[in-house]
């Protein structure tokens, strides 16, 4: 295997493309078989459905590199039930699971040298949009749609050894609407963009904790979480937020480690108590889990603990990175390796998930 890549400290996360990408295109709602080509600009047509009506839809995930220089990828098959689920209520064509799987696994195959060392790894990024060349289908769904895939070799979103995060407490506008928080598309996130932007100006926060009417929710881009020796406790799922996939994963390290977890409805007025005594987190892909230093509420603001992210929250994370890196058991079969094949007919095999297992066909090494 090849050196894997260095992304330069300069770069934002997500801003450094790998050379090679996947393509699916689906014709009368079904998709074809998926391409990987070299990363190139998209010919869409301008009256494309997704460009007028919003049907379009993403996923974010990541491949780590381990210390044995084994490549690992880390719940596909969640993120991939999510890209469904979100093409459901968007009314998109839904691809097979396994074709996206096999895109995926493929994807991180072609860009083996890109996956940075750790603290690093290769962000994919799924995005299904509907092409229908239509503008007068507003009152209609798109019959075609295209599934693409990008690889990103990243660094930390925040950076581990870097100081907690400030959240400002929104009790007024939501993230998004309650039909479509469970999707992830755009337009959840630009609904956003002004609360967040608005709240770097004014407090100098790093994201929005969205309470509308006290109601805890989320942040503008991940889980929120409250920690303390004992607990994880956080807002229990329904469908006005992302059910995300790392809430999940530490919510189940959590309970494996002998945290009692409580997921439950919670109000701005217990986040605020909470300060006093424990801990704070954002849970997600890019983020994975970052300590909360300090909230600011009616302009006010109020320290979480000493200001620093807790031990609870580095104990957590460093339990689901070793999971990720293959520096712990997996009994859950989370993550699968992804290693250059000898076989050509491993190109087109439909994966399957299993603990240890190579979904590429070669055998889990220790």
């Amino acid at each position: 295997m090849s050196s894997p890549t260095t992304v330069p400290q300069t770069a934002a996360f997500g801003t450094v493309i790998a050379g090679t990408m996947a393509v699916a295109t689906s014709r009368n709602g079904r998709f074809e078989h998926a391409e990987v080509v070299p990363t190139a600009p998209l010919a869409l047509d301008p009256a494309a459905h997704a460009l007028h009506y919003g049907s379009v839809c993403f996923e974010g995930l990541k491949a780590h590199r381990g210390h044995d220089d084994v490549v690992r990828l880390f719940r596909a098959d969640r993120h991939v039930d999510r890209l469904r689920r979100s093409a459901e209520l968007l009314c998109l064509p839904v691809p097979d699971r396994e074709l996206v799987i096999d895109m995926l696994v493929r994807l991180v195959r072609a860009n083996l040298a890109e996956v940075p060392a750790p603290p690093g790894a290769l962000y994919l990024r799924p995005v299904l949009l509907g092409t229908d060349a239509n503008i007068g289908a507003a009152a209609a769904p798109s019959q075609d749609a295209l599934l693409y895939a990008l690889a990103s070799p990243v660094g930390d979103y925040f950076r581990a050894d870097g100081p907690a995060l400030r959240l400002a407490i929104e009790t007024e506008l939501p993230r998004t609407t309650p039909q479509f928080g469970q999707v992830k598309s755009g337009a959840n996130y630009a609904m956003a963009l002004g609360v967040i932007g608005r709240a770097r100006a004014d407090h100098g926060a790093d994201q929005v904790l969205f309470a509308p009417g006290g109601d805890v929710q989320e942040t503008g881009a991940a889980n929120f979480l409250l920690l303390d020796d004992d607990r994880v406790v956080t807002k229990a799922i329904d469908g006005s937020f992302l059910h995300g996939v790392t809430r999940e994963s530490v919510l189940t390290v959590a309970a494996d480690l002998g945290y009692e977890v409580e997921e439950r409805d919670l109000d701005v007025e217990e986040v605020l108590a909470w300060a006093a005594h424990g801990e704070m987190a954002l849970a997600g892909t890019a983020a994975v889990l970052a300590g909360v230093g300090a909230l600011v509420h009616n302009g006010c603001e109020v320290q979480v603990g000493d200001g620093s992210p807790g031990p609870n929250t580095e104990r957590l994370r460093t339990a689901l990175l070793a999971v990720q890196r293959g520096q712990a058991p997996d009994p859950r079969g989370w993550t699968t390796m992804v290693s250059a094949s000898s076989r050509g007919s491993d190109e087109g095999r439909s994966p399957r998930a299993a603990a240890g297992t190579d979904l590429l066909g070669a055998s889990q090494r220790s």
